[in-house]
């Protein structure tokens, strides 16, 4: 069988429209008898993975390629579903579930609290403008560190500290420059050339903090941001690879 390059073992299709295609670019059909079991139930993609041959079907999300679903047998998928419907229904499962919720509510809440003293740890604000660090931190925290977000905070490839360093510079980045209303030409890695100039900037008004140098609240970018409340933050996928 034709297929693309995923995980190692792993067979893998590209989704367009209604169409299959290979890594190359080459038409492929899927097997017959074989039905698609879109992503969304973490446990039916286990099982099916574990229980022998399927595809991984793909599509492109802002530009990179994401799973969004298996190809396999349909006789396999179908067992599989009433196996898990009837565990769904026993008290057991309903127990199980619990616990592994809480298990994960407790591991966010502290992940939360970790994320946020690194912050304040990099941030290394002079002592007169702590203050403003403590909010700098968990405004960051907050808006970098919800599930499933994608951004850099949620990243497992890189350490806490260059992820509590990279969620700032993008937080500031949105909140602290004209960025969200730049328009930037295409090619030639304009955008990213763009980027790390404002993240220059950033880093050169934290230094400002950390130097204890005297510094206008009022007129100060930093200061303003963290004076209003921003829920309209747009994420980009440089945000999430964390580049700057």
């Amino acid at each position: 069988m034709a297929h693309s390059e995923s995980k190692e073992g792993e067979f893998a299709v590209y989704r367009v429209g209604k169409s299959h295609f290979t890594h190359d670019n080459k038409a492929i059909t899927l097997p017959d008898g074989w039905i698609v079991v879109e992503a969304g139930d973490a446990a039916l993609t286990r099982r099916v993975k574990s229980a022998g041959e399927y595809w991984v079907i793909k599509g492109m999300y802002r530009g990179k390629p994401t799973n969004v679903g298996l190809c396999a047998p349909a006789q396999t998928v179908d067992r599989l579903r009433r196996e898990l419907a009837t565990e769904r229904q026993s008290p057991d499962y309903a127990k199980r579930l619990a616990t592994g919720r809480a298990y994960r509510e407790r591991k966010q809440a502290q992940y939360e609290v970790d994320f946020e003293q690194t912050l304040l740890a990099w941030l290394d604000f002079a002592p007169r403008y702590h203050a403003i660090a403590q909010k700098l931190a968990k405004r960051v925290t907050s808006f970098a560190t919800v599930v499933g977000s994608g951004t850099v905070a949620r990243t497992q490839r890189i350490s806490i500290e260059e992820r509590a360093r990279a969620a700032v510079i993008a937080w500031m980045r949105h909140c602290t420059t004209n960025y969200d209303e730049m328009y930037i030409e295409r090619g030639n890695d304009r955008r990213r050339m763009v980027r790390r100039q404002l993240a220059q900037q950033s880093i050169a008004l934290l230094n400002r903090y950390r130097r204890d140098a005297d510094i206008d609240l009022d007129r100060c970018p930093l200061a303003l941001a963290l004076a209003e409340k921003r829920d309209d933050i747009v994420f980009d996928e440089e945000d999430e690879l964390g580049e700057d």
